[in-house]
C-alpha cells in the first residue's frame, strides 16, 4: 500500500512539495547552526565544520538503508554515472571552499562587509545555473531573488563608518565575501546537475545518494587536511561527540531535504527560499530575548516578501 501510494500520489503532488521540503531545510539548519556555533568554542572553527559532515555520514547511510529496506514494494533502480559523481565532487569541494573563504575573511577588519557581500549567493546561483545547467530563471523568480536579496543586505549592512568608505568595499575581505557566496552558488549548481544526471529517479532516493556519496567525500578531505594541520582539533571534537552527534544528525537532516529539493526544483528558487532561515534565526534571537533595529525589521519584511513572491513562482 506505501510503496502503491509512493508510485501515485507523491508524483502528483511533487510540483508543490519542494516548499515543505526547503522549509523544513532550513528550520534544521538553523538547530544545526546553532550546535555548530557552541561546538566552535570548543573545537574551533574547521573541526566544528568536520562535524557536520563526520557526524551526519552514519545517519545518511542510514537513511539510505531504510528507504531500501523499510519501504514496502523497495525503491526503483538508481543509475549511478561518473557525471552524477563529477557534479557531487563539484558540489562538495566548492561547499567546503565556501567555508574557507568565510574563514579567511574573519580575519580582516572589514569583515561585515564580507558578510554583506555573501549573502549574493542567490543571485550568483541564478547566474551560475543559467551558464552551466541552463537553467533560466522566470520574471518571477528574478523579482523575487532580487527583493529577498535587498531584504538579507538589509539585515547585514555593515557599520555606517565601513558603509561609506570605498576602500573597505574593495578590500581583501570584501573580495572573500564575494568569493564565499560564488562559491557556496556553485556547490549548489553541482548538487542540482547531480540531480539531472539522475534523471527519473525519485526526488529522495537522489537525495540520499548525494548526500551520502558528498559527505563521504568532505569527511575524507577536511578530515585528512585537520589531521595534517591540526590534529589535536581532532581530539577535542572526538570528546564533544554529543553536541558532534546533534550538529551531525541535523546536518545530514538538512542535506537530505536540500538535495530532495534540488531534485525537484530549479537551484534558484530552491536557494531563494532558502533564506527563510534567515527568519528562523530572527525568531531564535527574539527568543533570547534580543532587540531589532527598525532598519532590520524593514529588511526582513522585505526578504519574507521576495520568499511569498518566489513560492507564488513555483505553484
Amino acid at each position: 500500500m506505501l510503496a502503491l501510494l509512493m508510485s501515485t500520489v507523491v508524483p502528483s503532488l511533487l510540483p508543490g512539495l519542494w516548499v515543505p521540503v526547503v522549509l523544513f531545510a532550513a528550520l534544521a539548519q538553523t538547530v544545526r547552526n546553532a550546535a555548530q556555533r557552541s561546538l566552535t568554542s570548543e573545537v574551533g572553527t574547521l573541526a566544528a565544520t568536520l562535524a557536520r559532515f563526520l557526524f551526519g555520514l552514519p545517519f545518511a547511510a542510514v537513511f539510505l538503508l531504510g528507504l531500501y529496506h523499510l519501504v514496502p514494494g523497495g525503491q526503483p533502480a538508481v543509475a549511478l554515472s561518473w557525471a552524477w559523481a563529477g557534479w557531487i565532487a563539484l558540489g562538495a569541494f566548492f561547499q567546503v571552499a565556501a567555508t574557507a573563504a568565510l574563514l579567511l575573511a574573519m580575519q580582516e577588519r572589514n569583515f561585515a562587509i564580507a558578510v554583506t557581500l555573501s549573502k549574493t549567493e542567490v543571485l550568483q546561483v541564478a547566474l551560475f545555473s543559467s551558464v552551466f545547467l541552463h537553467e533560466l530563471p522566470t520574471p518571477l523568480a528574478l523579482v523575487a531573488m532580487a527583493v529577498a536579496t535587498a531584504g538579507v543586505l538589509l539585515l547585514s549592512l555593515p557599520p555606517r563608518g565601513q558603509l561609506l568608505q570605498w576602500s573597505a568595499w574593495t578590500s581583501p575581505s570584501a573580495l572573500y565575501g564575494l568569493a564565499c557566496g560564488a562559491c557556496f552558488a556553485i556547490g549548489t549548481v553541482g548538487f542540482r546537475g547531480a540531480a539531472l544526471a539522475l534523471g527519473d529517479a525519485p526526488p529522495w532516493l537522489s537525495g540520499a545518494w548525494g548526500v551520502l556519496l558528498a559527505q563521504t567525500l568532505q569527511s575524507i578531505g577536511l578530515g585528512a587536511w585537520i589531521a595534517w594541520r591540526a590534529p589535536a582539533a581532532l581530539v577535542r571534537l572526538a570528546r564533544s561527540w554529543r553536541v558532534s552527534l546533534l550538529a551531525g544528525s541535523m546536518g545530514a537532516a538538512a542535506s537530505l531535504a536540500w538535495f530532495t529539493a534540488y531534485a525537484m526544483q530549479d537551484a534558484a528558487p530552491v536557494r531563494t527560499l532558502g533564506m527563510v532561515e534567515v527568519a528562523f534565526s530572527w525568531l531564535v534571537s527574539r527568543r533570547l530575548g534580543e532587540g531589532f533595529t527598525r532598519v532590520e525589521k524593514i529588511g526582513m519584511s522585505v526578504m519574507l516578501a521576495g520568499l511569498v513572491l518566489i513560492c507564488l513562482q513555483g505553484v
